[in-house]
């Protein structure tokens, strides 16, 4: 026999304490942002709203049903500020605070009557529909903008609650669920409860493997990209190769000249700021799927996919004209480092990437022979060692 809906407005009361007391104190350990916070201070005030409900009959009716779901409403929506906060997109909080006292003021003013459930249980379901769906639509953009996979499972969940409030909604536009009294023997509104549970549960634990999900993703962009640049390191480079399959690549090996002189004279710090210059000035120019690597020290390499050696020579030619323009706008310098370029293209099955690097370095050494600050290219009057 299914429970009534009162005990079950209890139980969603006790699973909401424990959630928000439980992320409440993971926000205490300083290991998240704030999310964890308004996270759990949204499951305390749906579980207030839940107890105070539950209370309907048992205490005045102004405290029970006015005050129980406004502090619901307020915790529904605490909820969406909650996963904006995740995606750093935080609204104003002043503003925020503003839309929940507007949006709560209705429950008692309009529809203030005992009698009138039906019509509170319709504006209060489709509050709460609308903000699952903005949470829906919070976590697309997260799925989409950061690659967590777990946040489709956020808009699963949210969107199966937000059915479940559209047809609560429905429902009681009907007259089918609501008053006189909300507590009455509705075998469908007691089985929407049941899974309003199951759905509290199971979102929580969603938040949880996002913010997991997040930390293997920056964990992993750390171990693979140079802290200084941000381009690719060696093990991240590696990571990449095996997509390149057999298309056609070009390669720049890039070496940037009188750099330790540089460092002599100015210092290490002014090195740094080089080594940045450089790599803000190649990604400017190269497209969003090709590839920098920093090799170490001063050297780079830069992937080119689907470019032929002309195109690639080219690019190599607007980096190493855009990085010597960028040079001569920075203050104090007595070195003016540049750059030389060695160029080479594998055709499609045009050999593996360890050959194609021996064929840039050729190009590179070549670069250096001839005076530095150029772009050679590997062409067919050249063989590879």
């Amino acid at each position: 026999m299914l429970l009534d809906l009162r005990t079950i407005y209890f139980i969603v009361a006790v699973s909401c304490f424990v959630l928000g007391i439980l992320q409440l104190a993971a926000y205490a350990t300083g290991r998240f942002e704030r999310w964890p916070l308004w996270w759990g201070l949204s499951n305390l005030l749906v579980g207030v709203g839940s107890f105070l409900v539950a209370l309907r009959n048992l205490v005045p009716y102004s405290v029970s049903v006015d005050g129980g779901n406004i502090v619901t409403i307020a915790g529904y929506m605490l909820m969406f500020f909650a996963v904006r906060v995740f995606s750093g997109r935080a609204l104003d909080q002043r503003t925020f605070w503003l839309a929940i006292l507007l949006v709560s003021v209705p429950v008692v003013l309009i529809v203030s009557d005992p009698s009138a459930v039906s019509a509170r249980l319709l504006y209060v379901s489709v509050i709460c529909c609308l903000c699952d769906l903005a949470v829906v639509r919070e976590a697309i953009s997260i799925v989409r903008r950061e690659r967590l996979y777990s946040a489709a499972l956020l808009v699963g969940l949210y969107a199966c609650t937000a059915a479940i409030f559209a047809v609560r909604s429905i429902l009681a536009a009907t007259g089918e669920i609501g008053g006189p009294d909300p507590f009455g023997g509705s075998a469908i509104h007691s089985w929407m409860a049941v899974s309003a549970v199951a759905f509290i549960m199971l979102r929580s634990m969603a938040m949880v493997l996002m913010a997991a999900e997040r930390s293997r993703n920056q964990l992993t962009e750390l171990a693979h990209h140079d802290p200084l640049t941000g381009a690719l390191n060696r093990g991240g480079l590696a990571q990449h190769l095996p997509a390149l399959g057999s298309q056609p690549v070009s390669l720049l090996i890039i070496d940037i000249d009188h750099f330790k002189q540089l460092n002599d004279r100015h210092g290490h710090a002014a090195g740094d700021d080089i080594l940045r210059l450089f790599a803000s000035v190649s990604r400017g120019i190269m497209r969003s799927d090709d590839l920098l690597a920093r090799q170490g020290g001063d050297e780079f390499l830069a992937v080119l996919k689907n470019v032929s050696r002309e195109d690639a020579v080219a690019i190599a030619e607007r980096i190493r004209l855009a990085f010597a323009a960028a040079v001569m706008q920075q203050p104090d310098l007595a070195v003016f480092p540049t750059l030389s370029v060695g160029v080479a293209a594998r055709a499609e099955s045009g050999g593996d990437f360890e050959r194609l690097m021996h064929k840039a370095d050729e190009a590179l050494y070549r670069s250096k022979r001839e005076g530095r600050n150029r772009v050679e290219v590997f062409g067919e009057n050249q063989q590879a060692a």
